[in-house]
């Protein structure tokens, strides 16, 4: 080919995933650039052919080299301890990893699996796992001095998820989904978060909002999944008192309903938000698109620096001459 190698680069990168195999077989020449845009990122695959491709991978240490991103879902098998073997065999052939996802079933879950995550040796970006919070899983991220981004979806155990100042000094993005105050306590503390998600649950109370206060940089994201009934004139305030310089706030409430009356009295809590731009509150309602029209611009006027706000409906509302309008 007459084009240079990075514009031949590009042209591949359009294909398919199905389509580069053939190329392989092409010449010598092609078969570099193939392999390197096929194996760069292996995404969740059928059982049957993540096996084999986990093989394949510590077979040929020269396609291991390519892999920058590793997806494994097997959260819908139980998985022998053979397989769990060959995830970790494969981990250490993966040399230049850069991001990591694997999700096991619940009953997997429930089994200290972070044994796995021993075999790598990469510096990783990005991890997300639904191996459980404990010990084992605390001493793999001690490891990881790059991480940018940790999701844990594991559920937390009695045993104490301990990781030292030094743990994870890049950290800026963090998301669990199970764990409670006392992991979240343990990630977040001394570590330059700026974009945090969490589950809260009734018998935490606000313990996890109190959590967020160790991180050693004001958090300007925040995603909350809400699993008890507290109502958002009481949730939202105590957000603020301790986040009041959020960028951005997404609430998300599963266990309760709330109507046009309970919303739009929440409106005078915003007021704490010193730059609060993009705001979303889903839960169970009965307001209308025109209730929600009347909320926002209730929000809005308690909060000026609203860009944009989106309810229940799933409207985005945003201002525009002065007036508070939604798309569609």
């Amino acid at each position: 080919m007459a084009f240079p190698v990075e514009i031949q680069d590009c042209i591949l990168q359009e294909l398919e995933l199905h389509e580069l195999p053939p190329l392989l077989r092409v010449n010598s020449h092609v078969n570099a650039i193939a392999s390197r845009i096929l194996y760069r990122i292996i995404p969740e695959l059928p059982m049957r052919r993540c096996i084999a491709c986990l093989k394949s991978l510590c077979a040929s240490p020269a396609n291991a080299v390519l892999v920058r991103k590793l997806s494994v879902d097997w959260s819908a098998h139980r998985v022998v301890a053979n397989l769990f073997r060959l995830l970790r065999e494969t981990l250490t052939h993966l040399t230049t990893l850069r991001h990591l996802s694997i999700e096991l079933s619940p009953q997997d879950n429930h089994y200290s699996l972070a044994w796995v995550l021993h075999g790598c040796r990469s510096r990783l970006r990005t991890l997300g796992t639904s191996i459980r919070c404990d010990p084992q899983l605390a001493g793999v991220l001690e490891t990881q001095p790059d991480l940018l981004e940790l999701c844990l979806r594991g559920f937390q155990t009695k045993q104490p998820f301990t990781l030292s100042d030094g743990a994870m000094p890049k950290l800026k993005m963090f998301r669990a989904v199970h764990a409670g105050p006392a992991v979240i306590s343990s990630v977040v503390r001394g570590r330059p978060l700026e974009g945090i998600s969490l589950s809260m649950f009734i018998e935490d109370g606000f313990l996890p909002l109190d959590a967020l206060l160790l991180s050693s940089r004001p958090i300007k994201r925040l995603t909350i999944m809400s699993l008890d009934n507290t109502p958002p004139n009481v949730l939202l305030p105590e957000i603020a008192n301790r986040l009041p310089d959020l960028e951005a706030l997404h609430v998300v409430v599963l266990m309760a309903m709330f109507d046009r009356r309970t919303l739009q009295d929440s409106g005078p809590t915003l007021a704490r938000f010193s730059d609060l731009r993009y705001l979303t509150f889903m839960a169970a309602g009965s307001a209308s698109i025109e209730d929600e029209g009347e909320i926002a611009r209730t929000w809005g006027k308690a909060c000026p620096t609203l860009r944009t706000i989106i309810l229940p409906k799933g409207k985005v509302w945003f201002e525009r001459d002065g007036k508070w309008t939604c798309c569609g």
